[in-house]
This record gives structure tokens, C-alpha cells and sequence, in this order.
């Protein structure tokens, strides 16, 4: 059973922590690296997370990589500094290991938006449906799925089924367009959307564009549509931070989370990286709120009390662990 935030901070609150309560004085860098070597643990933490965080990691990367870095990874404890669902696919991968999340709080928008119980619905009205999943849906909806993808391989993942084969595709339905568009594929698509990749606007990006007239407007696929028209290049997280590192251009406009920015920017010293504007005009960029809950400080007492733990039933490990590893043996 899973534990609440509030039943965690209870718990820290007997022991005499709470999150708040971390002495200023602590280094809590430090203190980190000792508990990782002391306990046998292994941090990894997403692009999105703060740099802080990213400097701590272990293994550092976008969902792909990260799930093939919780395949191989040998330490007895695994903490995950990303959100809940990729935690989630690190226990699926190592049920025998202790994964643990410093925040449980840490959500995703794009995995609420696509409830079990109505996805289970949905794919029955298609019997014999290949059901491909983007990574960002929660364990239960892997359970239901055929196979799973990312950003990364989602069009290596469409093109593996074979021709002529009714295929749905869910959760995000951005993504699900460009993909038809990507492969000429038809597709059932499930009406789901991160809430930070919709926050991006189109006015305001082709404002900032005249702006900076040499740069490259790049984007991540979550985009909606009408944004990814205008981008000189689409890709994934890692895809994004290989074209910066690769392109002559020394100036580019990036739509997708802000926290990337930070990757981008220590790879590529001499470039300028902008974050593309939202909809929100007192906001400078497009920020994960959920990513950003995990903090130095919860990190710390996530790995000092070993909580919170993510825990899953065995029944449901077996029924989502097999579309994540047909997707991770394609490659």
C-alpha cells in the first residue's frame, strides 16, 4: 500500500524531520553522496529536475535512458528524482529492489489524464487493438498495453507493427498526431495532453522569433500541433540536446520543460538557449510543477529514512513488465 505524503511527513515528523526541519548548516550535497555510498543507492534523476540535482545523479537522462539505466543498475536501492510513473517503471524493472521517490506528490499531468478504468473502457471497444502506451500513463495503464514507447523510439515502436493492424495509441494525443503524420500510420488516439507542453504560444514564439531572427526554434513532440509547424527541428528530450550540441547555429529557442535548458547550456558553453514563451505572460518559461517538487532537502530525507517507497502487487508488475521490455528489446 501506497503511503501518503502527509502519512510520510508524519512518519519524519516521529523521527524528528520534517522537510522544513533540515539543519541549515548541512551540507546537503555532501550528505547525499555519503548516503548513497553508505546505503548502496543509486540516484537517477531527470533533465527536468533542478541542477542542483542533476549534478548528483547517477545516471542522468530523459525517460529512455532512464529506464535502461534501471535495468542494469545493481545497488540494493534505487531513488528516482523524476516523477511518480517513472518510478514506477524502475519497480516494474527490479521488483526485488527498493525504489524510492522523494516526493509522492510528484505527478504528471499527462498520466492523470487518462484514468484506468476509463482507458480499459475505451480499448474494448477495439478487440485485437494494438495498444501502444507512451511511458507517461501510470503502471495500471501499462498493465492494459501491448507494448510501451517514448519520445525517443515512438516511431521505431509504431513502425515494428506490422501494416494494416489497428493500432491505439494514448495517452498524449499531441504526440499520437505527429506520430500519424511521422509513420502515415492510422491511429486511435486517446484525447490526453501534458498541461506544461500546451502551455507553449504560438504568438508569442513567433514574436520572440523576429526577436532573434538567426535562431532555431526546436521542440519537443508533446507540443500541440500549430507549434510543431514552425519548428525547424522536433525531437525528444535527449533528441533535443544531441541537435544543439550538433547544429552550427549558436542561438535557439527550446519549447519543451525549462529545466533541460541547464543540460544544454554546460554542454554548449558558447550557445544561447531561450525558453519558448507560454500563454501566461507573467511566466518566463514552461515549468514541470510536479518535477520541481522534488527538492535538495526531500532528497536528503528520502534517502536518510528511506521513504517514501514505491510499491506495486506482484499481479500488476507481471502485466506492465512486458510491454516495457518489448519496448526496451527493440533497442
Amino acid at each position: 500500500m501506497h503511503l501518503t505524503q502527509d502519512q510520510v511527513n508524519e512518519r519524519l515528523k516521529s523521527k524528528g524531520f520534517l522537510a522544513l526541519d533540515v539543519p541549515k548548516d548541512l551540507d546537503l550535497a555532501t550528505e547525499i553522496k555519503l548516503l548513497k555510498k553508505k546505503k548502496n543507492a543509486v540516484l537517477l534523476a531527470h533533465y527536468y529536475q533542478e541542477a542542483v540535482i542533476q549534478e548528483l545523479a547517477d545516471y542522468l537522462g530523459d525517460s529512455l535512458y532512464l529506464a535502461q539505466a534501471a535495468q542494469k543498475v545493481s545497488a540494493e536501492i534505487i531513488v528516482f528524482s523524476g516523477v511518480h510513473f517513472m518510478a514506477e517503471t524502475a519497480k516494474i524493472i527490479n521488483p526485488n529492489k527498493k525504489v524510492i521517490l522523494p516526493d509522492l506528490k510528484a505527478g504528471c499531468s499527462l498520466a492523470d489524464s487518462c484514468p484506468p478504468s476509463d482507458f480499459k473502457k475505451f480499448i474494448d471497444q477495439y478487440p485485437g487493438a494494438h495498444v501502444v502506451t507512451y511511458i507517461n500513463c501510470s503502471a495500471e495503464i501499462k498493465g492494459l498495453s501491448t507494448i510501451v514507447c517514448t519520445s525517443s523510439n515512438a516511431k521505431r515502436v509504431i513502425e515494428s507493427i506490422p501494416e494494416g493492424e489497428t493500432i491505439i495509441f494514448a495517452p498524449d494525443k499531441n504526440l499520437g498526431h505527429y506520430l500519424i503524420k511521422e509513420t502515415g500510420r492510422n491511429m486511435i488516439l486517446w484525447e490526453g495532453s501534458c498541461i506544461v507542453h500546451e502551455a507553449f504560444s504560438f504568438e508569442r514564439i513567433v514574436n520572440l522569433s523576429k526577436t532573434y531572427p538567426k535562431a532555431k526554434f526546436i521542440a519537443h513532440p508533446e507540443s500541440e500541433s500549430q507549434i510543431l509547424e514552425i519548428a525547424d527541428y522536433i525531437g525528444s528530450t535527449s533528441g533535443l540536446l544531441k541537435f544543439v550540441q550538433e547544429n552550427s547555429a549558436t542561438e535557439f529557442i527550446v519549447a519543451t520543460e525549462a529545466g533541460i535548458l541547464y543540460e544544454m547550456e554546460k554542454r554548449c558553453p558558447n550557445k544561447t538557449f531561450i525558453p519558448a514563451p507560454v500563454e501566461d505572460e507573467t511566466c518566463a518559461c514552461s515549468e514541470c510543477a510536479y518535477m520541481k517538487l522534488n527538492t535538495l532537502e526531500k532528497l536528503y530525507l528520502c534517502l536518510k529514512y528511506e521513504t517514501p517507497e514505491i510499491k506495486l502487487s506482484d499481479s500488476l508488475i507481471e502485466k506492465a513488465k512486458l510491454p516495457i521490455v518489448k519496448m526496451l528489446d527493440l533497442g
